[in-house]
């Protein structure tokens, strides 16, 4: 599935390429040259925005269109500070916006803003509200069902007699409700689910909060798995369990692919990550702001169609995310060229790498 998603964004992007090139000659806003494209990411909590999503843009951008810049902003998980930096671009005169909103609803007046002057915006990895011309991200349901299976395989038998704490995103992304949904649909009926918690700015330290009140009122030993949403709330709820003194953790999910989650994964502590091809993602949100930036359709670059609270058949791209456990980081993180074997194995975790297949 991974392969036939990426011939389909290799094909469009080629399509693009073979376009005319309208939009690179000259200055000034999207249509009338070479433009500039505001990149937004939403914070620095989540390693891939800084060590990933930015640079991958970028210079996917810049092969599409060569004479076109690119103007970053990171909203530091405030989306006041977000607002800002999309009105300061708007300003400056970007031609188009690649927008990965820190808070959905809260940056729905930015989203109003950039349209009223013009400005299209490309809603990425989590689906913005207000008039967006392209979204591109995964099957964040998908994304939940991966991590909902993944648990219940480790669990096994226990599954049934044990109790699961689920530590799910922020309430603000708009992801973190699909992913639950997701999960949910796996694990209602199949396990006791005996708290929940929304972790607000998809914090390390309010995970480990939120998971520390979980083992006071449950007792450690009585947790049989940790539904966490992505890698950073993971790592939150493995130092409350260790620091509870559980011996043998119980399995804990997550999501990202972070190089910490996937050495916690072969040092045993972690049980899975799941992995969202991003050089796929960010190739596909680059190709569609460059196709709106020359004033071309959207629904050249797209797959699909999604509707927002506020926006009906956005043109989409969604791509399928894939677990990654112990047993296939070399066939998925290491293939992709996302780490190197030596990236991954640090000398004390060069006999777990080898037992789990990683040679060096």
């Amino acid at each position: 599935m991974r392969a036939r998603l990426w011939h389909v964004v290799a094909a469009l992007v080629a399509g693009l390429m073979t376009m005319p090139q309208a939009g690179c000659g000259g200055e000034g806003r999207a249509g009338t040259g070479s433009f500039t494209v505001g990149l937004l990411l939403p914070s620095r909590t989540a390693p891939r925005w800084e060590h990933s999503d930015k640079p991958l843009i970028e210079k996917r951008l810049k092969e599409l269109c060569p004479r076109c810049t690119t103007e970053y902003a990171n909203a530091e998980n405030d989306a006041d500070r977000q607002r800002q930096q999309v009105t300061s671009m708007i300003t400056k005169g970007v031609g188009v916006l690649i927008l990965d909103a820190a808070d959905a609803r809260a940056l729905r007046s930015s989203v109003l803003e950039a349209h009223r002057a013009g400005v299209p915006v490309v809603a990425y990895d989590r689906l913005v509200e207000g008039p967006v011309s392209g979204y591109v991200s995964f099957d964040g349901a998908q994304l939940g069902r991966l991590q909902g299976e993944a648990l219940l395989k480790a669990m096994g038998e226990r599954a049934r007699s044990s109790q699961v704490v689920m530590l799910n995103g922020d309430p603000t992304s708009s992801n973190a409700a699909w992913f639950r949904k997701g999960a949910l649909s796996v694990l209602t009926g199949r396990v006791r689910i005996s708290r929940s918690y929304d972790i607000q700015g998809w914090s390390t330290d309010n995970a480990y909060a939120d998971m520390a009140a979980a083992i006071a009122a449950l007792g450690a030993d009585r947790i049989g798995g940790v539904l966490a949403a992505n890698d950073v709330l993971a790592a939150g709820a493995i130092s409350a369990l260790k620091r509870a003194g559980v011996g043998r953790l119980p399995p804990v999910t997550g999501q990202d692919a972070d190089l910490d989650a996937v050495r916690r994964i072969i040092r045993g502590e972690q049980y899975m990550t799941v992995y969202k091809p991003f050089r796929a993602e960010a190739a596909a949100a680059a190709a569609m702001a460059v196709a709106l930036g020359r004033g071309e359709d959207p629904r050249k670059v797209a797959t699909t169609m999604t509707d927002s609270p506020t926006t009906s058949r956005i043109p989409s791209v969604l791509l399928t995310p894939s677990t990654v456990t112990a047993r296939n980081i070399g066939q998925t993180l290491v293939k992709d060229d996302v780490y190197t074997v030596e990236q991954i194995c640090t000398r004390k975790l060069r006999p777990a790498c080898e037992k789990a297949g990683l040679a060096q």
